[in-house]
């Protein structure tokens, strides 16, 4: 007969994972990816290193689950967000302005996520959050247009291009501590879409 696990053993694992899964966060939150060894996620965790490959066998396993973690955690903030202003295009501006602000909190994890050199598995979740992200962001962006704030245009492509150049406004800021740049990326995201400074002032 098949071993069945209680529940109060099912618990224990779970909260083990969980336990190890928040090491490996506050790892990448420290060192970033290339800091992020199994023995020192073991070591934050309390446990011994094989523990950690029971429950992730490789490195970018154990990874790739904490990447959809955070990234599930700060999608929904830009989502909440975006549902304060009524305005579609000052919607667009929460997105990226809560997003720039809740990164630059987490400099080296923000880092990590957005453009350290990582595994092909992990990059493929990268490229998937890129992708939520434009979702997000288009959703408005149609708004925009359907309402005629913004000039017509492909809103799946225009918040694709933020999103790109969003990123690569905030690597500096995230390696370097300053924020100068983020300072005028609403003026960018707003001009970019064909938008009104004054309007999203």
């Amino acid at each position: 007969m098949a071993y069945r696990r209680t529940p109060k053993v099912q618990e224990r694992l779970d909260a083990l994972r969980d336990s190890i899964l928040d090491a490996t966060v506050r790892q990448l939150a420290e060192h970033g990816y290339s800091g992020c060894s199994v023995a020192a996620v073991a070591e934050r965790a309390g446990v011994a290193v094989g523990t950690v490959y029971r429950h992730f066998p490789t490195k970018a396993d154990l990874v790739v689950r904490v990447f959809r973690q955070v990234v599930s955690r700060e999608v929904e903030a830009v989502r909440s967000a975006a549902g304060g202003p009524a305005d579609p295009v000052a919607r667009v501006v929460a997105v990226f302005e809560t997003f720039a602000v809740r990164a630059l909190k987490a400099p080296r994890l923000a880092y990590a996520l957005l453009a350290e050199p990582v595994d092909a598995v992990i990059d493929a979740e990268r490229l998937e959050f890129r992708r939520v992200f434009r979702d997000v962001v288009a959703e408005h962006v149609a708004e925009g247009v359907r309402t005629g704030v913004l000039p017509a245009q492909d809103a799946a492509v225009s918040a694709a291009a933020l999103v790109g150049a969003a990123a690569e406004v905030l690597i500096g800021p995230l390696t370097s501590g300053g924020s100068a740049e983020v300072s005028e990326l609403s003026t960018f995201v707003v001009r970019s879409l064909g938008g009104s400074d004054a309007r999203n002032a």
